[in-house]
């Protein structure tokens, strides 16, 4: 789920990323070395928009910085088309000798909803769903109730995927004493689950409103009409034919898994719980390591160029990364569109693609891609303020290979 506090954030980031040039590194191996000790503290904006004027004899290592934010542990991935290469820094847990290493999972947060999209898209190919017809139609389980906003317009696909269906922008919390809570009782905002209902409370399609409680909707659809649990449709669609070996919808890990998580911290660098909703998933519940979602986002790019792909059609990815509501510039200072269920931005010929996430106690990720160029880079900490490390490492990565 992404917090009102990382909006500031986002919008460097997208300001740093949105110079992304398309030329490609011959060899990312050679170079990734020269990031460790190449990162820069961007006092302002404006010095994040030009990261070619960033005076190298002022930069700090990452484990400087990682101190200076708290942030104990920090997996890396910078990919193009031929090469991906892993940079992991710290410990899984402050105080615990134990490395974050390739195969440590982090909370994707709501970069999440970037592979939710993904499984739609993979449906409305295979003719099971349509994004432009009243999800009400697919729901056996629960129903929107009806209310003046839906009297004239009814909720589809597209608008939750674009956060245009007029439900609310909620945060999730619940009782972990309660076995009962089940995906019913959170789409109608029992006590127990601790969020809004998944009632409308403006006409869908009157406007952007982020919502998470849209991708619940989404997971609720997905398995009513597949019969089957969300976890195992990212399996079947996503993790297994990419052989995203360390990717996972299910939490508490399974013993595989358990012993290489990384636990959230606060922003003083305490240790936190985590606090993985129980079944709400589809929009912050993915445990992954940026190796895994490196693999994802060059079979998007895939995808898009019409070479064969695992994932979906390339005319299905087209529509998944194509420009569906311009976001309002005065949000982010610069213009900033949705596609489905992902942030595109414009840069000349080029078209990045994004999905930030930010999880409470403590953990972040960031991802973004060009479709021009194939490169990226995927950054995933747990500690509250990696977000802002985050920024500061991608900079680096820009400066370095001239994004």
């Amino acid at each position: 789920m992404i917090s009102r506090k990382i909006i500031p954030g986002i919008i460097i980031l997208f300001s740093v990323l949105s110079s992304i040039s398309g030329q490609t590194c011959t060899s990312l191996s050679s170079r990734v070395g020269n990031i460790a000790d190449r990162i820069g503290e961007f006092i302002s904006p404006e010095s994040i928009l030009y990261p070619e004027k960033f005076d190298s004899a002022k930069s700090s290592s990452i484990a400087e910085r990682m101190d200076y934010y708290k942030v104990p542990g920090v997996s890396i991935v910078i990919f193009n088309e031929n090469e991906a290469v892993t940079l992991t820094f710290g410990t899984t847990k402050a105080g615990l000798n134990q490395p974050v290493n390739k195969q440590t999972l982090f909370q994707a947060a709501s970069t999440s909803k970037l592979i939710t999209s993904v499984i739609v898209m993979k449906y409305v190919q295979d003719g099971i769903l349509d994004l432009d017809t009243d999800v009400n139609s697919y729901l056996k389980s629960w129903k929107i109730p009806g209310n003046e906003f839906t009297r004239s317009k009814k909720i589809t696909l597209r608008l939750l995927l674009v956060h245009d269906s007029g439900l609310p922008s909620t945060n999730f919390s619940f009782s972990e004493n309660d076995g009962t809570l089940s995906l019913q009782n959170v789409l109608n905002g029992y006590p127990e689950a601790g969020n809004e209902a998944a009632i409308p409370v403006k006409e869908p399609g009157s406007g952007w409103q982020y919502s998470n409680i849209g991708f619940v909707l989404i997971q609720m659809i997905l398995e009513d009409v597949t019969g089957k649990k969300f976890a195992d449709i990212a399996q079947e669609i996503i993790f297994k034919p990419l052989k995203m070996k360390s990717s996972t919808f299910v939490y508490p890990l399974v013993k595989s898994f358990s012993g290489n998580e990384a636990i959230p911290h606060t922003g003083d660098g305490k240790t936190g719980q985590p606090m993985m909703h129980p079944v709400a998933l589809a929009h912050g519940g993915l445990m992954t390591t940026p190796s895994d979602l490196a693999i994802f986002s060059k079979e998007i790019i895939k995808a898009y160029k019409g070479e064969n792909s695992e994932l979906i059609h390339s005319e299905y990815a087209r529509q998944l990364l194509s420009k569906q509501l311009e976001l309002d510039p005065k949000m982010f200072g610069f213009p900033v569109s949705e596609g489905l269920g992902v942030m595109l931005i414009e840069k000349g010929d080029n078209l990045l693609f994004t999905h930030p996430g930010s999880n409470l106690p403590g953990t972040n990720c960031w991802l973004i891609a060009s479709l021009k160029s194939g490169e990226g880079a995927i950054v995933m900490t747990n500690g509250e303020q990696g977000e802002l490390l985050g920024i500061e490492i991608i900079t680096a990565v820009s400066k370095e290979f001239g994004w």
